[in-house]
């Protein structure tokens, strides 16, 4: 038999999801160590990541207000395509501000994570194509699937390692192929993209740019959730995976290896995380997850910078991983559960918008810090300032509820 139109959408959506995240594992602890090796100082690699982060927004931006005039299947083809075609263009780089226009064209993402255009259209196409109540269940397997993709990513990452000592390949030629690779993954993707079917394009009569139909109480929901998205991927760009693989690399003199063992370790915890993010939204509600679970991760990368040796490192790096995206899951399935299923587009691209422009300036304050010697501030002020995110999320969302938890004891 025949998957259902909406069946085959989902499949192409999660295997895209998983080929992105290959994607993104692989460049996000590569980025920082290629820039290294290369000749470029830390504060120059910090310029070159939020160039990068830039892209990552000024792609969000086109998602969000301009992706369903072009039509959706389009406009994720396009992205993909450019992302491929940045990182091709990455390994040519050879001067700063190439490297920069690389990044941003590239729309380079070195969070561990993919987040920007395409997943704000991935996150307003899914909720259409499922069931109400498989809604967080199924944004749980579409992140798992993106951080499975991220854990094989983190062992490509050791692809230059391996070339070097085991075929005897120069390290800058080992190093560029692996960026080829990176760049093969994302055109995979749009190869994906091309084969979604019409439903997947705007549900609506008309697509519409902004909160036209929103009553005031749910655009002023919007417009605070964004503002908190916002503050949260601020203190994220301080703990991005590019610049813990860097201070891993600069304090303990970590070999690429390794590192790429540490990462993918972390991915698989994330990958079971969503999950049991899942499974704890229908027992304590949406928001307490997010929450409850965040605040714990932003303590345990506080405490890396006073770890003695590696091994420790490795050990609370870990555990955090398993806490630090329980709440991708269930803040995707809430910000879509509270806005109308025409206004998810533009709901989905706002808050994705607030986080690109939040993580975008972040590494530029890390990598002048990293430069002056304090490796440990960076880590400090990321766990710091999410913390802060958390306790205002739940001071303002705790009694908006999602609609399965309005008819819910939970």
């Amino acid at each position: 038999m025949h998957a259902l139109p909406s069946q085959r959408d989902q499949r192409i959506i999660y295997g895209a999801g998983l080929l992105r995240g290959l994607a993104a594992g692989a460049i996000s602890v590569l980025a920082a160590v290629y820039l290294a090796k290369r000749g470029f100082p830390e504060v120059e690699i910090g310029s070159v990541l939020a160039s990068g982060l830039a892209g990552v927004l000024a792609g969000t931006i086109y998602g969000t207000f301009f992706a369903e005039r072009v039509g959706r299947r389009r406009s994720l083809v396009l992205l993909a395509l450019l992302a491929a075609l940045g990182g091709a263009a990455f390994a040519f780089a050879d001067t700063l501000w190439a490297a920069m226009l690389a990044a941003f064209f590239g729309m380079l993402n070195t969070q561990g994570s993919d987040r920007g255009g395409a997943q704000a259209l991935e996150t307003a196409i899914l909720p259409g194509i499922v069931e109400t109540a498989q809604r967080t269940r199924a944004f749980a397997w579409y992140n798992a699937l993106q951080d499975a993709g991220g854990a094989l990513g983190a062992l490509l990452a050791a692809m230059p390692a391996l070339l070097r000592d085991g075929f005897a390949v120069a390290e800058p030629v080992a190093y560029d192929a692996t960026v080829f690779v990176y760049a093969g993954l994302l055109v995979a993707v749009a190869l994906l993209y091309s084969r979604l079917s019409r439903g997947t394009e705007h549900a609506g009569t008309a697509a519409h740019l902004g909160p036209h139909d929103l009553p005031p109480s749910a655009r002023r929901e919007v417009r605070n959730f964004s503002l908190l998205a916002a503050l949260d991927s601020f203190g994220g760009g301080f703990i991005g995976s590019a610049l813990i693989a860097y201070f891993l690399y600069a304090r303990f003199g970590v070999a690429e290896g390794a590192l790429a063992l540490l990462f993918a370790a972390a991915r698989v915890m994330t990958v079971f995380s969503h999950f049991v993010a899942a499974w704890l939204a229908g027992r304590i509600g949406l928001v307490n997850t997010m929450v409850f679970t965040h605040i714990p991760s932003s303590l345990l990368i506080a405490t890396l910078p006073i770890a003695p040796n590696f091994e420790v490192a490795a050990v609370l790096f870990i555990l955090r991983e398993g806490l630090g995206e329980m709440d991708v899951p269930t803040r995707q399935s809430y910000l879509m559960a509270i806005v109308p299923a025409h206004e998810r587009t533009w709901a989905s691209g706002i808050s994705q918008l607030a986080r690109a422009a939040g993580r975008m300036v972040a590494p530029l304050f890390a990598g002048a810090a990293m430069q002056g010697g304090a490796l440990w501030l960076p880590l400090a002020a990321g766990a710091t300032i999410k913390i802060t995110y958390d306790l205002l999320l739940w001071r303002a969302f705790r009694r908006i509820k999602p609609p399965e938890e309005r008819a819910s004891p939970a």
